[in-house]
């Protein structure tokens, strides 16, 4: 049996659009059952537009079956995947994961079923990521290995996650500098910061989370090397992302992923590329950030830009 489609939708219907669309074209859309969440609206001037996105469910063919929950209230999404997630995995035992600003590769879904197949007896893989950085593929076979959890279309089994636990306090408190500074990918980007943020109340998500249960389980993560996703939310219209063009995906690639990673073991060269990547976007961050400070007609007119 294929995996569910647990799609998670809120306000934005242009991008619900074009996420459906995608995953209609996918080879075994018509072969899938698809779940969507349906978060209520936060404030009333959402309320429209929530509406507009549950329209399009209403006739939505294309799929095996179409399973809508439309929630009364506002869940916020980090509640919304969580308790979604857990409903849907408890029912099915293995899960595919989308949000309502993924653009899929019509062979996204071919990927990740026979992933959660080929790996579902391997206890040390634990989680399925769809996107990928946008790195040079040159030296990498289709896929790769690593610690990292990437949560732009992703899918994993029951098993592992019933060991999902949201408690950034116990992290803060039992983590050793080492961990952290591996968390890190070796301190090349700072994904502790967010951890701390959600101690601190000042953040509430749940990806960095499942990343940080999969890390202390030593759990693997498999990404193809060429991203199956391509993420239309950056865009500022998101509820928690603002507009960025460091992750575009120029385009998907041109065939369905062949070879499955036979050696469970983290790739050293795709890590290498990514630390190489984060890097140089750190470095453009900072340049622009110079380039501002030292040109006052560019400062005045960052101001205006947030006014």
């Amino acid at each position: 049996m294929l995996a569910p489609i647990a799609l998670f939708v809120y306000n934005r219907p242009l991008h619900t659009s074009q996420t459906l669309d995608a995953l209609k074209r996918n080879v075994l859309a018509g072969s899938s059952d698809l779940i969507v969440f349906s978060d209520g609206p936060k404030r009333a001037e959402d309320r429209d537009k929530v509406f507009e996105v549950r329209k399009q469910f209403a006739k939505l063919n294309g799929f095996r079956s179409v399973r809508v929950i439309e929630r009364a209230e506002n869940y916020g999404l980090a509640r919304s995947i969580i308790e979604g997630v857990t409903a849907v995995i408890n029912e099915y035992g293995k899960i595919i994961v989308l949000e309502d600003d993924l653009v899929t590769s019509p062979y996204f879904l071919t990927f990740m079923n026979r992933a959660l197949e080929t790996y579902e007896a391997q206890s040390s893989v634990w989680h399925i990521s769809g996107w990928n950085y946008p790195l040079n593929p040159d030296g990498l076979d289709d896929a790769f290995f690593w610690r990292t959890m990437n949560c732009w279309g992703w899918a994993t089994w029951s098993d592992r996650w019933r060991h999902y636990r949201k408690e950034p306090a116990v992290l803060v408190q039992t983590w050793t500098k080492t961990e952290i500074a591996r968390f890190n990918l070796d301190d090349t980007y700072d994904f502790w910061e967010q951890v701390i943020r959600n101690h601190k109340g000042e953040l509430n998500s749940w990806a960095i989370f499942w990343y940080a249960t999969i890390f202390k389980n030593n759990g693997l993560c498999f990404n193809p090397v060429q991203s199956l996703i391509i993420n239309i939310g950056l865009d500022g219209s998101g509820q928690n992302c603002g507009i960025s063009d460091t992750y575009d995906i120029p385009t998907f690639p041109n065939r369905p992923i062949r070879k499955y990673i036979e050696e469970l073991e983290e790739s050293n060269l795709a890590v290498t590329k990514i630390k190489d990547f984060f890097y140089k976007t750190k470095k453009s961050r900072l340049q622009c950030a110079l380039r501002l400070i030292t040109n006052p007609v560019l400062v005045v007119r960052n101001l205006l830009n947030k006014l």
